[in-house]
């Protein structure tokens, strides 16, 4: 299968992982528990797909850098991007959110400028300009809004997040070719690092903090979103970065049309601003992805 049709089966199941769990993440008593949750069942999932199908001594055996890059690309995409996603689901729900992470390339312009003086030139201007405008849509709830514009931060960070970490997995894959060892080692580092920093925390651990139907959704979404992210990582081994940044974003329309059949329409509310506003910032992010 080519790289862009994995790329496009990741964006859809994004899609699936991030309705599912807009709608478990808001019964959990805590969200930093949500999330390692997450972390705990996606590695899982990738540790036993690594053992049936990859050499696993290859990890041994490759050099020290593509391993600290794997290492923090997945402190930087799940440690980081997933705790914030997780975050702006319980605050905006997921409708408002996804939109909001389809900025992705305009982070990646912004790392482009900073790191190889990649300066925009004039469709990417006018990339840049649907953009704003698109996520200002979607951030801002109009009249009767129950949230401030300040709770799309999260999902703003999450995708600024998500536009460093494929820098660090090219690097990891110039060094280790195996995409799906490379996630999971990027995996369990942030599995590690996170129960690090909540073994140091004073707020207990709860993992079934929440009802029955939000654990078992959480649980899928963790298998979802650990197939998801392994056909992310297979489809920039093997595609164009820009091919696979488009077309993750079909994860947008799949999360407006599902997240409220889920969760219901009175909690995640869809109206034509929000639709508006994910237009603009995919035709913005997709001239974005293609100026460059």
């Amino acid at each position: 299968m080519s790289g862009a049709a994995w790329a496009a089966l990741s964006g859809v199941g994004f899609g699936l992982f991030q309705a599912l769990n807009g709608k478990a993440v808001r019964d959990f008593e805590s969200v930093y528990a949500s999330t390692f949750l997450q972390l705990l069942v996606a590695a899982a999932i990738l540790a036993v797909a690594s053992v049936a199908s990859e050499d696993v001594s290859r990890l041994a055996d490759a050099p020290a850098w593509p391993l600290v890059a794997f290492a923090l690309a997945g402190l930087v995409h799940f440690f980081a991007g997933w705790t914030t996603l997780n975050l702006s689901q319980a605050r905006i729900g997921a409708a408002r959110t996804s939109p909001l992470l389809a900025t992705t390339p305009l982070f990646g312009l912004a790392f482009g400028v900073a790191l190889a003086s990649q300066f925009p030139g004039a469709a990417a201007i006018g990339g840049i300009a649907l953009t704003i405008v698109g996520a200002y849509l979607v951030a801002d709830p109009g009249g009767g809004g129950r949230t401030s514009p300040r709770d799309s931060l999260f999902a703003l960070v999450t995708a600024g997040a998500w536009a460093l970490s494929p820098i660090l997995t090219l690097e990891g894959l110039e060094g280790l070719d195996s995409p799906l060892l490379g996630v999971t080692l990027g995996m369990f580092a942030a599995v590690i690092a996170y129960g690090a920093v909540l073994a140091g925390s004073r707020h207990r651990l709860d993992l079934t903090g929440g009802s029955r139907e939000a654990l078992a959704l959480k649980l899928t979404a963790g298998v979802v979103v650990a197939l998801a992210t392994w056909g992310r990582w297979i489809a920039i081994d093997g595609a164009d970065v820009a091919v696979v940044l488009a077309l993750n974003m079909l994860a947008t329309p799949v999360v407006l049309l599902v997240s409220p059949l889920l969760s219901g329409r009175h909690v995640e509310v869809v109206t034509k601003r929000i639709w508006l506003g994910a237009g603009l910032v995919m035709l913005g992010s997709l001239l974005l992805i293609f100026e460059h």
